[in-house]
């Protein structure tokens, strides 16, 4: 009885393994892109467990093999993620402070009301850029009073819907737009920041809609506005990030095309998964706050901060605009299949634009 169960949990491990292969936008199949860490370590419980019953049966190997092709699967698309695998963004070999950028992004959680944790560690880390995500008037009106002397340049999108967005900066802000891309209610903020150097740098702030039963039954409207944005970047050469909360995980097949689509880089590969969500749950943690960035930058440093009261854990990214360099980090271009994909996708979401996503 206990093999034979093994063997239905190893074949259901294998379907949920290569669900994500589908091209099926609906959130139950996107919905297991998230939990990559967790399926792989299920699957080789499964099958070291199944493998110590000492199996006999045609049908009790079918378990094991399914088992175990789960768990190669699985570990092989986690270990871009992890210290062993090379690193795409190489390290910065100095400090130049006129150079870099401290980058602080949080979402907040809007009914989260802990926003002196919040002020605490942007009084510590002192970061140029905050960009904060589901904060409405009240988050706005805390930040306001605790740092907006001290970093006076600001972009304000009080919502009630989950999707305001706030960003302070104690560098100055240009051309500043607040565009509403692929939703009529989920903003995106895109400015050029420059740094002590007079160098320009351009920023996109984004907080796409997820695949989830309470927000949209499909995966189209976030795919769309990433790749987008993807497109946007790949038709110029200037040095780039991109930030937020993605509700998407690095390894997804979404977050892989954006980034062959603009060529943009993550910082996390080659050094850890940097889960930022869920906050309360250790077990259930994944990525979804990111910062992406072109070949034009090194990394000085990454940290995961102390939880605020949210779902998600700041993130703390440091890094230093330096094109000299560019050649040692390592994008990945798409195709001409990937590229007419992306262009699909667009297509589709301008096309069903107004409808409801749920």
């Amino acid at each position: 009885m206990l093999q034979f169960l093994f063997t239905c949990l190893g074949c259901l491990v294998l379907l949920v393994t290569l669900a994500p292969y589908l091209r099926i936008r609906h959130w139950s199949v996107r919905s297991f892109d998230f939990p990559l860490l967790q399926i792989a370590i299920i699957a080789t419980i499964l099958a070291l467990a199944q493998a110590a019953l000492s199996p006999t049966a045609w049908w009790h190997w079918a378990g094991v093999v399914a088992s175990t092709v789960a768990a190669i699967i699985q570990w092989a698309r986690v270990y871009p993620w992890t210290s062993l695998a090379s690193c795409l963004v190489v390290e910065a070999e100095s400090h130049e402070p006129d150079h870099e950028l401290k980058l602080l992004v949080s979402n907040v959680l809007t009914p989260n009301r802990q926003a002196d944790k919040l002020i605490a560690l942007v009084e510590k880390h002192q970061p140029d850029i905050l960009l904060t995500l589901e904060s409405d008037q009240w988050w706005g009106d805390q930040l306001d009073a605790a740092i907006g002397e001290e970093m006076p340049e600001a972009v304000r999108i009080p919502l009630d819907n989950l999707y305001g967005m706030h960003l302070y900066s104690r560098l100055p802000l240009e051309d500043v737009e607040v565009k509403w891309l692929i939703q009529d209610d989920i903003p995106s903020i895109h400015a050029w920041v420059k740094l002590k150097s007079g160098k320009r740098i351009r920023f996109h702030a984004l907080h796409p809609r997820p695949p989830a039963p309470s927000e949209s039954d499909e995966s189209l409207w976030r795919d769309a506005e990433l790749l987008l944005v993807g497109q946007t970047i790949a038709k110029n050469d200037d040095p780039t990030i991109v930030a937020g909360d993605l509700n998407d995980v690095a390894w997804s097949p979404t977050t892989k095309l954006f980034c062959r689509v603009s060529g943009m880089l993550d910082p996390r590969r080659g050094r850890g998964q940097y889960s930022t969500f869920h906050a309360k749950y250790p077990m259930l943690r994944w990525p979804l706050d990111h910062v992406f960035v072109t070949e034009h930058f090194t990394l000085v440093d990454m940290q995961r901060l102390p939880e605020i009261g949210s779902d998600h854990f700041p993130i703390l990214v440091t890094l230093c605009h330096n094109p000299s360099r560019a050649d040692e980090n390592e994008p990945e271009k798409a195709d001409t299949e990937e590229r007419e994909d992306a262009e699909d996708t667009i297509e589709e979401a301008q096309d069903r634009h107004g409808e409801t996503p749920v």
